[in-house]
């Protein structure tokens, strides 16, 4: 007969606790996230759903997405790319030549976005393969002025006027297709590959590309005695961050409807940097309240274009200046700085009481 050693048993009960707790853990944050995401779709509805509010809301989603491909590089790499406005535009560009010139539908032109920003990223990814920090920053940023000239004097890619007449947005579905004619329309496009994203990005950060790309940052000496090759890694990450941010210059153009040089003017790369940096890097929804904070902002209580670029860039230099981790190491800072409460003597209590 089998005996049982009170011991072991006693043991092993613990054990099955914490998995008994790590499965209710992954249970309710599961269920957190899901209710996370339902209220974030209904948000503009609830909010009154107006075609200014949704507008609002689809522009969040796009510049997040937009601004989650700075963030790869920026948070993982260690590297400030100057460069994604080309990435941002490549994306707009590729889709409004294939729409509107050669008649595509939409998801071959999202496709040909996605292709052409990452063949854009590869060159660029192994051009600065021997680059860092400042120089690195100066090479994608001469990317981004080559991608302005060209677009703005190439008479195919209709040069300073850009491309117009970009078809509505139409999905596949069933039944039929689904035409996103409004902002409300196209806003369950949006916040569905805005949530995508962020599962992409979360799934990379827990990924070997994405740790090792974190290691290599801090100490690549370290990270190639670990096994992983330096730059593969700087060559794959620029690769994976660039297609994330084509993926919003694809929506991009068919919010606006046309495209034009002006997707690679300085403001929308200080949109992509202040979104990272003003929340805190390395954050997971940190683009996304970065892009939100913003586009409140310049929609809801615009200042006037170019008071609104003052606005961005002086909040970029004020954050960098006083807390280059962000709000999150601001609010760190200022918990730290909290005077802590004086203990009270017990001689003394004793005397009060």
């Amino acid at each position: 007969m089998k005996t049982i050693d009170p011991e072991r048993k006693t043991a092993e009960a613990p054990v099955r606790a914490v998995d008994g707790d790590t499965g209710r853990g992954r249970l309710l944050r599961g269920g957190g996230w899901l209710v996370l995401i339902v209220a974030g779709y209904l948000l503009p509805s609830l909010l009154g759903g107006s075609p200014r509010l949704y507008g609002t809301f689809v522009l969040i989603a796009i510049f997040a997405i937009m601004s989650y491909g700075v963030d790869v590089v920026v948070s993982y790499l260690g590297e400030v790319s100057l460069g994604h406005t080309l990435f941002w535009a490549a994306g707009a560009y590729a889709t409004a030549y294939t729409t509107a010139k050669l008649g595509w539908g939409a998801l071959p032109a999202l496709l040909a976005a996605l292709v052409v920003a990452a063949v854009l990223a590869l060159l660029v990814g192994l051009a600065t393969l021997r680059t860092r920090e400042f120089v690195f920053s100066l090479v994608t940023y001469a990317t981004a002025i080559i991608g302005l000239t060209v677009v703005s004097n190439v008479s195919v890619l209709g040069g300073s006027d850009g491309i117009a007449g970009i078809p509505l947005l139409s999905l596949p579905a069933v039944g039929g297709s689904y035409t996103a004619r409004t902002d409300a329309d196209l806003w369950p496009i949006a916040f569905a590959l805005l949530v995508v994203v962020i599962a992409v990005i979360a799934r990379f950060r827990r990924s070997r590309l994405g740790q090792s790309a974190l290691v290599t940052q801090m100490n690549a000496g370290l990270a190639t005695t670990m096994g992983a090759d330096v730059r593969s890694t700087r060559v794959l990450v620029f690769a994976l961050s660039a297609p994330i941010t084509a993926l919003a210059g694809w929506l991009y153009a068919y919010q606006r409807s046309y495209v034009s040089p002006d997707l690679l003017s300085t403001s929308f790369l200080l949109f992509m940097l202040t979104a990272v940096i003003l929340p805190g890097r390395r954050r997971l929804l940190g683009p996304l309240v970065g892009a939100a904070l913003i586009t409140a902002q310049q929609q809801l209580v615009s200042l006037g274009g170019d008071l609104d670029k003052i606005v961005l860039g002086g909040v970029l230099a004020i954050v960098l200046l006083v807390s280059p981790d962000g709000l999150a190491g601001l609010g760190r800072l200022i918990v730290r700085r909290r005077p802590a409460a004086t203990p009270i003597p017990a001689a003394s209590a004793a005397r009060t009481d």
